[in-house]
């Protein structure tokens, strides 16, 4: 079944479990302009913009709440402060610099964990927030190819995880590593492969009740004989040892026709939820810290669509709500858009959130080079 064209922006998707048919979300609980009219949100909701800074990629927050943001073109990690708490950073300074396209952050124990490319590395920040000294290697992966972003959280178990996409749109990989989720120690030892199968898992978050992991994922592209409708962009929740079905399978354990393999998909894990096809799902925050937003919120997640880039009717390129149910997703309505006009222009692209240290919720554009915070 074809999924709704996104030209159609007045109806929330509901329903795509695994199980259900994912479509388009549109627009219909999207009443108040704001941005200066270019944004739309639900009735009430504030965006503004907290920083201006080049390509901002992942975000994370600091022990002495500031937000670290990086800047994988430049190599380098920001540091953004809102000391007098009006919404705006008025401070901006490099804390650490000279990596190789840094990605995903995550504090740890006096450390700031950075996902490399090709290995993670952590620092420890002064008081200023400025690194300590040369960043200290703790777990290298393998790097080169198609997907070069990586990803960084500790999970419930202490464990670090990163996620490391795979080198092209459909292979098998002669690197375990790659299309998977490694778990390592917090100092890089005892690495192994926790899930594999997930042909790019950018986003992870832990699940503030249930303590399981949430990766967004990127299926393949051009599989015939609809290529821009299929197959599904996924939640996945992981699984230790789990196998997610890339390259093989896509979807509910549906066999990839260049392997034709379904006893092989029959062993893989179905998604938790699907999204529509190359939105190109990235960052992804549980609310539960986000006093800001109305209490109805805070038992759900935000996730950042970048958006298409191989569709004839371009998709995406706005923040949906993910609601949650259970420990389950169970739907997902636009929460922010209007980075893409009706025509498929856009003028920015989301790539992560945050939920802040007082309570709002801060969304990173590589394309504008901003990070927006709103608020109800």
């Amino acid at each position: 079944m074809r999924a709704a064209p996104i030209a159609s922006l007045a109806m929330v998707l509901a329903g795509c479990s695994s199980g259900g048919v994912a479509q388009e979300p549109r627009a219909a609980n999207l009443t108040d302009s704001t941005f200066g009219g270019k944004l739309w949100t639900p009735p009430g909701f504030t965006v503004t913009e907290f920083a201006r800074v080049p390509r901002a990629r992942f975000m994370a927050l600091g022990p002495d709440g500031a937000v670290y943001v990086s800047q994988p073109r430049e190599g380098v990690v920001t540091r953004l402060v809102d000391a007098d708490g009006d919404g705006k950073a008025e401070s901006q300074s490099v804390a650490i610099s000279r990596l190789d396209r840094p990605h995903g952050l995550a504090f740890r124990d006096g450390w700031l964990y950075v996902a490399n490319t090709g290995a993670v590395v952590r620092v420890r920040l002064d008081a200023r927030g400025k690194a300590m000294g040369a960043p200290e290697q703790v777990a290298r992966y393998s790097d080169g190819g198609g997907h070069w972003t990586r990803s960084v959280i500790f999970g419930p178990d202490g464990g670090m995880y990163v996620s490391i996409g795979s080198s092209c749109n459909l292979c098998v990989e002669k690197s375990p590593d790659r299309a998977a989720v490694m778990r390592y120690d917090a100092d890089g030892g005892n690495g192994r492969v926790y899930a594999r199968g997930l042909r790019n898992a950018v986003g992870l978050a832990v699940h503030p009740a249930t303590r399981e992991i949430w990766v967004t994922q990127h299926e393949r592209d051009n599989l015939r004989p609809d290529h821009e409708d299929l197959p599904f962009e996924e939640i996945n929740i992981l699984e230790d040892g789990g196998d997610y079905g890339w390259p093989y399978c896509h979807g509910d354990r549906v066999p990839n026709p260049e392997y034709g393999d379904q006893s092989r998909c029959d062993r893989t894990i179905a998604p938790a939820f699907r999204m529509q096809a190359h939105s190109a799902p990235l960052g992804i925050t549980f609310l539960d810290k986000a006093t800001r937003l109305p209490a109805e919120y805070r038992g759900d997640a935000l996730v950042a669509f970048h958006g298409s880039w191989n569709r004839d009717v371009p998709t995406g390129a706005k923040v949906v709500r993910l609601r949650i149910e259970n420990g389950k997703p169970v739907s997902i309505e636009d929460f922010v858009a209007g980075w893409q006009d009706r025509d498929g222009d856009r003028w920015g692209r989301p790539v992560d959130v945050l939920v802040h240290a007082d309570g709002s919720v801060l969304i990173s554009d590589d394309q504008r080079g901003a990070i927006y915070r709103v608020t109800r």
